[in-house]
């Protein structure tokens, strides 16, 4: 009798995953059903089914001056009405949101 199943083992950041299953959870999806469900994908379309791409950001190179200009007066408005966060806080916040990419 051929196996039924196969066992998978994969390393993420323990946050990542708490986020992900909380997900799955809301959804009634158990982690198994999804990956099942991947590999299915991968297989009929041949590669992976959602594309891999790197968001592009504004960086100074790709806006004009007025856009830059509009950007900083934006950032400065905001200080000066004191809606920004300290320094550490936003890089603590930064490091939540990429996982254990960044090393302090």
């Amino acid at each position: 009798m051929a196996n039924k199943s196969a066992n998978v083992s994969v390393r993420v950041a323990p946050e990542i995953k708490q986020q992900a299953e909380a997900v799955l959870e809301k959804l009634g999806l158990p982690v198994s059903v999804l990956i099942d469900t991947l590999y299915r994908q991968i297989i009929y379309t041949g590669g992976v089914p959602y594309p891999l791409t790197v968001p592009k950001l504004p960086t100074r190179d790709t806006m004009s001056e007025k856009e830059f200009d509009a950007m900083m007066e934006q950032g400065y408005s905001q200080a000066a009405a004191g809606e920004g966060i300290e320094l550490d806080a936003a890089f603590s916040e930064l490091r939540k949101g990429i996982g254990h990419g960044i090393r302090s």
